[in-house]
């Protein structure tokens, strides 16, 4: 049995303790060190191979709740160590895991279901995740992981920056700060083999132009957003610092269930009335979370920390969101669009109710039911609506390891 067909999630600390075996076997060629610590005093890693001064800048753990990228990333290591051509001119540098708080507070690495992802839940609120926060906070208040990530990109100044992403259901997508013309053909053709759809209305994309199916890429700083509601922009995340140095940023994306409903490109229907349909059960899901928060708080207020601060924050995002679903014209009009924004609409409470469930449960077990149902109920609807089936753990780190393969070589050679 080869050893991808052994994979699964790592946990951060095998994905530290497998980088140092690597430094280990190749003295000299590779190495580790640590670059900073988090809010809590876990040490950030960067594992570099080779010394040119060209690089690739490979980021894992950015969303506690995404955890194909440890797995992608020692993959990736071993394959530029072994393989020359790949470092031929190029060091590459991984960031072992960008959140490794975060990573102690979600503990599914290897669910059976969407409830069982659910039930170990973790994703924290917009201002402490290191890629994101710089969109929402000013540069004196940057958590120190977001202060580590961009001193490596200062010190490294890669010519891409890859940020290896998931989700838990629909197909996989790649989000570029920078065009790419000769990406789009490698990642459906390894999207392909790996029998993962390719999301070609991802919400997240909302409006972006496409450089080709599932690859889009980020619009000028001019152009209106899809949802006017959401205060964070891409444009202002950590994705945008490499241009300073005059390199791009990769964003790859691979499910952890697929569903083939999302790489539908025919025309919806009724998309705008689809939308308000969207936007009516996201308040109704969203009020049930609501109320037994208002419940629980007064006797509870100071419990919870960043579960609660998560759960919180999702919540405060839903009036808005709604609101841009029903007011602001749909910007893609295929079934794909409209069933990417349904995943959307069903996560923002499912996954409040699932923190939520999990800041309560030692304080306020009937409370904690009452999430359990509507996190038991929810994450069965979900999987059923958009008929999930798992993608193998090995699955997800080919394609997305043969993505940042591609990606590499397009961005080298269009590189000043």
């Amino acid at each position: 049995m080869s050893p991808l067909a052994e994979l699964r999630y790592p946990t951060v600390a095998e994905v530290v303790s497998s980088s140092r075996a690597l430094t280990v076997q190749w003295p000299g060629l590779c190495v580790m060190r640590q670059v900073g610590v988090s809010r809590a005093g876990r040490p950030l890693h960067l594992l570099s191979v080779g010394h040119a001064r060209r690089a690739v800048l490979v980021v894992a753990g950015a969303h506690a709740n995404e955890p194909a990228g440890g797995g992608t990333l020692l993959a990736l290591a071993r394959r530029t160590l072994q393989e020359r051509d790949l470092r031929d001119g190029t060091s590459w540098h991984f960031l072992l895991c960008a959140d490794p708080d975060g990573a102690s507070l979600h503990v599914t690495p290897a669910p059976r279901s969407l409830y069982d992802y659910h039930l170990g839940f973790f994703r924290p609120a917009g201002p402490e995740q290191p890629e994101w926060a710089p969109s929402v906070l000013p540069p004196d208040r940057l958590p120190p992981e977001t202060r580590a990530l961009t001193g490596v990109i200062d010190e490294v100044r890669p010519y891409l920056q890859v940020s290896l992403h998931g989700t838990d259901l629909g197909g996989s997508w790649v989000q570029l700060t920078g065009d790419l013309p000769g990406l789009a053909e490698p990642f459906a053709k390894s999207a392909a083999e790996s029998h993962i759809p390719v999301e070609t209305g991802a919400s997240d994309a909302a409006g972006w132009p496409a450089s080709g199916p599932g690859v889009h890429v980020m619009p000028a700083p001019e152009a209106a957003a899809a949802y006017p509601s959401l205060t964070d922009d891409a444009r202002h995340s950590t994705w945008y610092d490499v241009h300073r140095y005059g390199g791009l940023t990769a964003v790859i994306e691979v499910p952890m269930w697929a569903s083939d409903l999302v790489d539908d490109p025919a025309p919806h229907p009724a998309p705008a009335a689809a939308m308000r349909r969207l936007a009516d059960r996201l308040l109704r899901d969203a009020g049930e979370v609501r109320r037994v928060l208002e419940e629980a708080r007064p006797r509870h207020e100071d419990t919870g920390g960043p579960l609660l601060r998560a759960a919180t924050w999702g919540l405060e995002l839903v009036p808005g969101l709604a609101a841009d679903l029903v007011r602001t014209p749909p910007v893609d009009g295929t079934r794909a669009y409209v069933g990417s924004v349904d995943a959307f609409a069903r996560r923002v409470p499912l996954r409040a109710a699932a923190m939520l469930r999990r800041a309560l449960l030692e304080t306020d077990a009937h409370a904690a039911a009452r999430l359990e149902r509507l996190v038991a109920h929810w994450s069965d609807a979900f999987a059923a609506r958009f008929h999930a089936r798992w993608v193998p753990v090995e699955h997800q780190v080919e394609h997305q390891s043969r993505t940042v393969v591609a990606a590499a070589h397009q961005a080298r050679e269009q590189a000043p």
